[in-house]
């Protein structure tokens, strides 16, 4: 049956255990684990029919959880018509079986669509509730999904089993991704981090929350493990392995079982893993506290100590066993330290001390250190076998066992008993304040006497163990440091779960190491609370973004306060005052104070954080138990009650000496392997007081958390009490939350699924998992619930949806995104300077198109909301790939055109050396050629030898340089990492200093305040004394006078007769009857008022408590409507979120149209292109075709030609023939026609030899050009090389310049800031030095006003003195008065006492004024030191660029040669182009002789000469003509090589412009640099005036200061002289009460002028103590008005005195005495 909240029942209907759903998912796949698009798998992406149809079904009817006390289940809320249903009531129908409820509209939540049952991002469910987040969490974890995301934060449910989700290969798969493209993983957290680390160069910090038993440690581990193995280290220094040997050695001296967890950690530690600038592990180190070092010898029951005693007992070999006395065990142990009955736990045991002996050798763990370990354990062990007596004398019950426990430790049984039971000589640990030392000594002595033997022997053994277990830290940070430079830090925290007895069924009541670990972990959810609300608000607030929250619940500030709130003043530490303080401020109180107990301590909690009387107990939290001594403390804002059993907790406070003596024991051991372990370590400051352990290391990052851990230890109101071993356990959390402050925070939520998986043991757990049993697989709903609710994860997800999470800078956002704006970029320039931040990413927000609601303007920064940000860094990447592709193909393009020149000049160099071969075949017969190349190796042998020479002494000095500039490079570097140690340094000095500074001011503050106060006090209770004192005295006035009216009527009726006496005898008696009657009446009255006042009293009770019913009733309804209220916002405002997103999805709808009809306009157009291309091309066609048709006719016609000249050709042959039948005929003209042909022969070979001779010139002439073209390549390579050469040597000056430029205007601007920081803090210190120059003058007038006020008032009551004394005589009166002037005199006293405390106070803060002048002396003098040497950097500067000006003028040099030969090579050109230009003339001479011989050879044809002579004319005429084209290509060649060097030459002209621009702008950034140093030389000369006007003030302050105390000294002393005649009065005073009674009626005229001259003295002595102070005329009238008035109040000195009148005496002088305060008082 299901109950509601408010307990009504309802049917059966659904069963809330998850089973196994439509399909088995089994463990999560490694290729499952990376999503994209929505991220989720890919079966999940396929919707078949039947899903389709239910979300249709869905979305038809509304579906809303129903909440009960079992849960909650899925209905279907119905329709009604309205009044059918009471107001605030809903009916519903269940669909497990469909029956129709009534029910509250509280009890039901909206549910979400089926397909939000796994999403991944708790943030983006439709409807956020706690039912919707529950089933999400419930489905992801029935498919063995543990981890999601909520929001920026991770959820992890521990799966109790160990899933196979966490191998490497997944580990590379997470490598290098975003949150965004990876499903929900602790991986992804870890890369998260490291990604920000790397992107922000800022420490990140990992922390883990949860119960105990929640899957913390182990998460750490793998967290841990993924960082190491992504990350690497140089040298593969920090492996897996190394790091799984820590834990395990961890696991085994610091983990136990208890009855919330099988294997729980019971102490807290930071992993701290150093990167650096590659991004790869520097160095670790681990610092460890709070560890629960009393489980050693107590523990609740049915829990064990810590593992390594079970591994030790059950793995020893029979070495070891001989060596620690384990052959046999001791029965009974005091510690209840005994080995493990179960025969399968001692195997595991056995094998566990194998991996932890395997762990400390991996860790670099020598043997003797191990059997330092295991000795040190054995004597624990032994030690509690001896055990102790329980009464009588301090000693060993059992002497054998303490003797093997002191044979182990290495020293004897004396000095071992004497270190437990015998400590006075040792004393107690020193107090922190020197006041109060006798008060602790005594404290200390005093709990050290109660001190039971038993308890002494437990200390002594848990000191014992937190000794080695400190040395263990130190020994594995040993294995872990590392020398390297590291740029931050990556911190992982575990601390042990929050514990509740009662979620294992346990009866007893929490500890007091319990409560310690669960303030732990509500410290920790505080600062989540912090992180995730109040900076988040406040940063809204500071950039004015308003936005619309639900009233958020506080954070735990009440149940921590009431855990460690500090009083105002730490100092006052025994005092029961009102002012309310913390559970362990109180318990070190009540165990210094004599009479201190546990109900004392529970009362005094309880009147501090206890409900009020009439107030509700919903209204604290911290309730009473119904046990003896017990409470209840509501932790997790009040979801988890603890029940605390506070029996013993005092002896937690008190130090026992025998836990501080286990150090000095073990270091004077006489077993070298212990003393020299513990001699080592305790030379070292490797905790602070004991508490943290593992702050050693040598990296200056692992030295900076150590020195902000310490001054956490120094600082502060708290740390006054750093010795109190219950304010450690606050230091030692503030230390912890002071180191993850300094970082970014990833907060990760560890859930526990089941409270009933873990009481059973690991090894069942293992075996229910690999069994499939369903249940481990199921959630505990309330458990579940009540985790969230503590977590403040639903408030957390709220903001994270209704806000603005990812914000960016202006300039960052303008610097990271204007790659999707290029046309930006394009028209502004790459490196333009953006003048109006604001403006400009207003321009690049408006093209980039984002929705108006997805992101907010703030003041300097630009807020997104989930997802935004997300979606622009994935357009981002996509654009960055585009470009990447482009430049890759320009890259690609460039090197292939590259290459195929590279191909051409080979083909060129191929095509001349076959020329040069073919020309040597031609020529290598000469004799001239055979001398040349015998003459040239010669001739190129010396050449090449003075090239070599000249080359070497080149390289000699190019290595000389490059050694110079390598120096140069390291001496930088090193100076570069020496000031940032140093500015480092600097920055965490001067960050301890202003928290020391903000401590004092805080102590200041409060001690200010608190005298305020007293003084407050003070001036009340004296105006109330006055009051008192002017009524007192008006008494004693009247009963004085109505006495001497009475004595004065009995010495009249003194001669009356005797029976007067009885009449006055009767009047008496009738007197006293009237008194009795009177007295009876009035009790009678008394009686009956008191009747009736009871009467009235009870109508008006019962009117007040059916008042307080109605304002419960009252109370439970505005919490009914507030809880409604925030329901309705919930729903409303996801109802806004759905609709963002859905306007959101629109407008990318809308983006994806406009985007569409863009494509589809501009395909149009290349269709419109297209065609008209299509119709151009038609009409060039039809053109074709016309042209085609007209050459064919044209060819046709040819052709026709062709048979015509056919015709002639045979017509011709014929006549031929004709011709030379006719041969014989003409023989005279045929000698005739062979001497011409002879002529016409010979010259033919004169010109053939002509031809010849050109032909060898021509040869000659181009084997010079191709010597010439393969001289110019190379010089043109070699000018190429030594240019470019010249210019990678430029750019990197030019950027060596630039970055040292760079680095000296950041020194610069860093300069610029401390020195305005000094000048803010010089500003400060004077406004100090000058308020406490006024301060202190004011003090003194003060001072110097009050105790004029004293000396008058002590004067006037010596004046009244003596007058009571003179009217004691005569009246006999009490001794009252004499006390009311010792009362005086004391108040008189402690004023004095005040005034020399508050003398002492502003000495105390001048001398701070003095040493924070100092600190500011010490500032200026590092500034000069900077600035001094930003001059040397600046000459250096100087010196190098006057090197590259030299490098320069020999480049222009070389540059200068390069052009000169380039000129002698033209001149060459031009010489071959003048040769070119005759032989063109001689050719055209050839041309006309072979026109002459062509007309001649037409007329011998005509002649008919013969054929054969004809053809060989003919050929030797192709030969010229091919001769000639051959002289043309050449003459092309040459004209091309004439363009391509005047190219070159153009080239260099502009590379030499270039240059000239370039050092014309490094000579104007180097002036540039030059004002700037000359504007911080005006700076100091400022500083140091105004540090010059500041020790002038400071002069004159000690000037006036010894003047004041000078004044001080003379007024004490007369102060003394006043106290010391006070004295002597009231001894005269008490001389004269004791005299006899006779003397009483003689009052002597000479006393009383001795008494007026005795005043008279009196004021004298004042006269002249204020004429030396200064001379002060105004209070030497005053004084003189006093002497006067003075003189007029005393009646002896009249004249008309008379010694028989007493009424005439005292009747003057009380007015007188009356006015004496309104004349102190002008």
């Amino acid at each position: 049956m299901f109950h509601r909240r408010d307990g009504a029942r309802f049917p059966p209907d659904v069963t809330l255990g998850i089973q196994a759903k439509e399909f088995n998912l089994g463990f999560i796949r490694p290729e499952n684990l990376v999503s994209h698009g929505q991220r989720v798998f890919r079966f999940l992406l396929v919707k078949t029919e039947e899903q389709i149809a239910a979300e249709k079904a869905w979305y038809g009817t509304e579906k809303v959880w129903l909440i009960h006390k079992d849960g909650f289940s899925l209905a279907t809320l119905l329709k009604t018509e309205p009044g059918s249903l009471p107001e605030g009531t809903v009916k519903i129908r269940l669909e497990s079986d469909g029956s129709l409820l009534d029910v509250d509209e509280d009890d039901v939540e909206k549910a979400n669509p089926p397909s939000f049952d796994r999403v991944e991002d708790l943030s983006s469910l439709q409807y956020l509730n706690e039912s919707s987040v529950m089933h999400t969490l419930r489905q992801r974890y029935g498919g063995n999904l543990i981890h999601s995301h909520a929001g920026p934060n991770m959820v992890v449910i521990n799966p109790i089993s160990a899933p196979s989700m966490y191998s490497e290969k997944v580990m590379h798969m997470f490598k290098g991704c975003r949150r965004e493209d990876t499903a929900p993983h602790i991986y992804g957290v870890a890369q998260s981090a490291y990604r920000n680390l790397l992107t922000t160069r800022q420490d990140q910090s990992i922390v883990l929350l949860g119960k105990s038993g929640s899957g913390k440690t182990t998460n750490c581990q793998h967290l841990v493990q993924y960082l190491v193995t992504i990350a690497g280290s140089t040298g593969k220094t920090f492996s897996a392995e190394k790091w799984q040997a820590v834990y395990t050695i961890l696991e085994a001296f610091g983990n136990s079982s208890t009855s919330m967890n099988g294997n729980a950690s019971r102490f807290s530690h930071i992993v701290c893993l150093d990167v650096d600038q590659a991004g790869q592990v520097a160095s670790a180190s681990i610092q460890t506290m709070l560890l629960e070092k009393l489980r050693v010898t107590r523990r609740p029951e049915g829990e064990s100590t810590f593992n390594v005693f079970y591994y030790m007992m059950a793995g020893a070999d029979s070495s070891l066993t001989t060596k620690l006395h384990f052959n046999h065990f001791a029965e009974n142990s005091a510690f209840g330290i005994v080995p493990q009955p179960k025969s399968e736990d001692k195997q595991r045991a056995s094998q566990q001390f194998t991996k932890l002996q395997a762990a400390m050798k991996v860790l670099g763990i020598s043997g003797e250190e191990q059997r330092a370990f295991w000795l040190v354990l054995g004597a624990i062990y032994h030690l509690g076998a001896a055990g102790a007596t329980k009464a009588g004398r301090k000693q060993f019950a059992h002497h054998e066992w303490a003797q093997k426990a002191a044979y182990l430790l290495g020293c004897t049984l004396e000095e071992l008993s004497s270190s437990i039971f015998k400590h006075q000589a040792k004393g107690t640990l020193p107090r922190a304040s020197s006041v109060r030392q006798g008060t602790d000594d005594a404290a200390g002595d005093f709990s050290g006497s109660k001190a039971t033997a038993m308890e002494c022997l437990e200390a002594m053994a848990s000191g014992l163990y937190s000794e080695l277990f400190t040395l263990l830290v130190s020994l594995i940070n040993r294995a872990l440091k590392s020398s390297q430079h590291s740029l931050c830090s990556l911190l992982i925290v575990d601390t042990p779960g929050f514990q509740n007895p009662r979620l294992a069924k346990r009866e007893r009541g929490a500890t007091f190491e319990e409560l310690c670990h669960n303030y732990t972990q509500e410290r920790l959810q505080t600062l989540f609370y912090q992180r995730t609300f109040v900076q988040e608000l406040e940063r809204y607030k500071e950039e004015n973004i308003e936005l619309a929250l639900d009233d958020m619940e506080p954070s735990t500030s009440q149940s921590v306060a009431a855990v460690d709130q500090a009083p105002s003043q730490a100092l006052v530490r025994t005092l029961r005052t009102d002012e309310a303080r913390g559970l362990l401020w109180l318990m070190e109180e009540e165990a210094l104070q004599p009479g201190g107990s546990e109900d004392t301590l529970l009362g005094r909690l309880f009147s501090y954080y206890g409900p009020a009387e009439g107030e509700s107990k919903g209204h604290t939290l911290l309730l009473k138990s119904g046990k003896p001594h017990h409470f209840l403390l509501g932790h997790s804002h009040g979801t988890d009650w603890v029940e605390y059993d506070a029996r013993g907790w005092l002896s937690h406070a008190k130090q026992n000496p025998a836990s501080t003596n286990a150090g000095s024991l073990l270091q004077d051991s006489h077993k070298k392997n212990i003393s020299g372990l513990f001699m080592s370590r305790g030379g070292g400051a490797t905790t602070l007081s004991g508490s943290i352990a593992g702050l050693e290391g040598v990296s200056q990052l692992a030295l900076r958390r150590a020195t902000s851990m310490r001054k956490t230890f120094t600082t502060g109101v708290t740390a006054v009490k750093k010795k109190s071993l219950c304010i450690q356990i606050k230091l030692q959390v503030d230390a912890l939350l002071d180191t993850v402050r300094r970082s970014r925070v990833h907060f990760i939520h560890c859930l526990l699924p089941n409270a009933d998986a873990l009481r059973a043991g690991r090894g069942e757990l293992e075996a229910q998992a690999e069994s499939g049993d369903s249940g481990l697989m199921q959630l505990d709903v309330a458990l579940l619930r009540s985790q969230l609710r503590g977590s403040k994860l639903l408030d957390a997800l709220r903001i994270y949806r209704q806000g603005y999470p990812d914000h960016m800078v202006f300039s960052e956002f303008c610097r990271r995104f204007d790659v999707l704006a290029p046309h930006l970029t394009k028209n502004l320039g790459r490196n333009y300077i953006v003048t109006d931040e604001k403006k400009a990413v207003e321009e690049l927000l408006e093209s980039l198109d984002l929705e108006k609601n997805s992101y907010h303007m703030g003041l300097s920064r630009l807020f997104f909301r989930s997802g935004t940000l997300a979606k622009l860094e994935e357009q981002r990447d996509e654009q960055t790939r585009r470009n990447i592709t482009l430049f890759q193909a320009a890259c690609s393009g460039y090197l292939a055109r590259q290459a195929f020149k590279k191909r051409e000049t080979h083909d060129l160099a191929i095509r001349c050396i076959q020329k040069n071969i073919t020309k040597n075949k031609g020529v290598k017969g000469w004799a001239w050629w055979k001398l040349f190349t015998t003459v040239r190796p010669l001739i190129e042998a010396q050449l090449t030898e003075e090239q070599i020479r000249g080359k070497d002494e080149e390289i000699q000095h190019l290595k000389g340089k490059l050694e110079k500039t390598e120096k140069e490079r390291n001496e930088v570097r090193l100076n570069s990492d020496q000031l940032e140690s140093r500015i480092s340094e600097l920055s965490a000095e001067l960050a301890d200093e202003r928290n020391a500074g903000e401590s004092a001011s805080q102590l200041l503050e409060t001690e200010t305040s608190e005298r305020l106060k007293l003084e407050k006090d003070m001036k009340d209770l004296q105006a109330m004394f006055d009051l008192m004192k002017k009524q007192m005295e008006c008494m004693e006035m009247e009963v004085m006078e109505a006495r001497l009216i009475r004595t004065a009527e009995l010495n009249e009726d003194v001669d009356d007769d005797d029976d007067s006496g009885g009449e006055w005898r009767l009047k008496y008696d009738r007197a006293i009857r009237e008194t009795e009657f009177t007295k009876k009446r009035l009790q009678q009255e008394f009686e009956d008022m008191l009747e009736t006042e009871q009467q009235s009293k009870r109508p008006l009770e019962r009117k007040l408590t059916d008042l307080q019913a109605d304002n419960d009733e009252v109370q439970r309804s505005v919490q009914q409507l507030k809880k409604k209220c925030s329901r309705l916002t919930a729903e409303l405002q996801d109802t806004k979120l759905h609709l963002e997103g859905q306007q959101s999805r629109n407008h990318d709808l809308e983006k994806k149209q406009r985007k569409f009809d863009l494509e589809q306009s501009q395909a149009q157009d290349e269709v419109l292109r297209e065609r008209t291309q299509r119709e151009k091309l038609g009409r060039e066609r039809d053109m074709m075709t016309g042209e085609r048709f007209s050459l064919c006719q044209q060819l046709q016609d040819k052709d026709m030609e062709l048979c015509a000249i056919q015709l002639k050709v045979e017509h011709l042959a014929a006549e031929l023939k004709d011709l030379s039948s006719q041969e014989s005929k003409d023989e005279a003209s045929l000698s005739k026609t062979k001497k011409m042909l002879r002529d016409l022969e010979a010259k033919v070979k004169d010109q053939e030899e002509e031809l010849d001779e050109q032909a060898g010139t021509i040869q000659m002439l181009e084997q010079a050009k191709l010597r010439l073209e393969m001289g110019m390549v190379s010089l043109r390579q070699t000018h190429s090389k030594d240019i470019d050469a010249k210019d990678e040597e430029v750019e990197e000056i030019r950027q060596s310049c630039s970055k040292k430029l760079k680095q000296m205007e950041v020194q610069l601007e860093e300069e610029y800031d401390d020195k305005q920081k000094v000048l803010r803090e010089r500003r400060e210190l004077e406004a100090k030095l000058l308020s406490a120059q006024d301060q202190v003058g004011c003090r003194d007038v003060e001072t110097e006003k009050r105790l004029r006020k004293d000396l008058k008032r002590t004067k006037v009551l010596l004046a009244d003195a003596q007058i009571m004394l003179d009217h004691l005589k005569n009246n006999a009166l009490s001794k009252r008065e004499t006390a009311q002037l010792k009362n005086q005199l004391e108040e008189s006293e402690f004023t004095c006492a005040v005034a020399v405390k508050s003398r002492k106070g502003m000495e105390m803060e001048i001398e701070d004024l003095h040493i924070q002048m100092e600190e500011v002396v010490k500032v200026k003098m590092s500034l000069e030191e900077q600035v001094s040497r930003l001059q040397r950097e600046k000459n250096d500067l100087q010196s190098r660029m006057e090197e590259d000006q030299e490098d320069m003028n020999e480049l222009m040099k070389k540059h200068k040669a390069a052009v000169s030969q380039s000129a002698r090579d033209l001149a060459q050109i031009s010489d071959i182009q003048v040769q070119l230009a005759e032989a063109m003339k001689e050719k055209q001479e050839i041309q006309d002789k072979l026109q002459s011989l062509h007309s001649q050879l037409e007329f011998q044809e005509q002649s008919m000469v013969e054929k054969s002579l004809v053809s060989r004319q003919e050929a030797k005429i192709r030969e010229l003509e091919t001769k000639l084209e051959y002289e043309r290509t050449q003459i092309k060649r040459l004209e091309s090589l004439t363009g391509r060097l005047k190219e070159n030459l153009e080239k260099m002209t502009e590379e030499r412009d270039h240059r000239g621009n370039g050092e014309n702008r490094e000579k104007e950034q180097n002036k540039r640099v030059q004002r700037q140093m000359r504007e911080i030389k005006e700076e100091m000369a400022e500083l140091s005036k105004k540090e010059a006007e500041a020790s002038r003030k400071k002069h004159e302050l000690d000037m006036d200061m010894e003047s004041l105390e000078a004044a001080n000294q003379s007024l004490q002393l007369d102060l003394k002289l006043a106290f010391k005649r006070i004295g002597d009065l009231q001894a005269a005073i008490e001389d004269e009460m004791v005299d006899s009674d006779g003397e009483d009626d003689i009052i002597n005229n000479g006393d009383d002028l001795d008494t007026d001259s005795e005043v008279e003295d009196r004021v004298d002595d004042v006269k002249s103590w204020l004429s030396k102070n200064k001379g002060s005329t105004k209070t030497l009238s005053a004084v003189g008005s006093l002497k006067s008035s003075r003189s007029c109040c005393w009646a002896p000195h009249s004249p008309d005195f008379d010694k028989d009148s007493k009424v005439s005496f005292l009747a003057p002088s009380r007015p007188t005495h009356r006015s004496m305060p309104n004349m102190d008082d002008g």
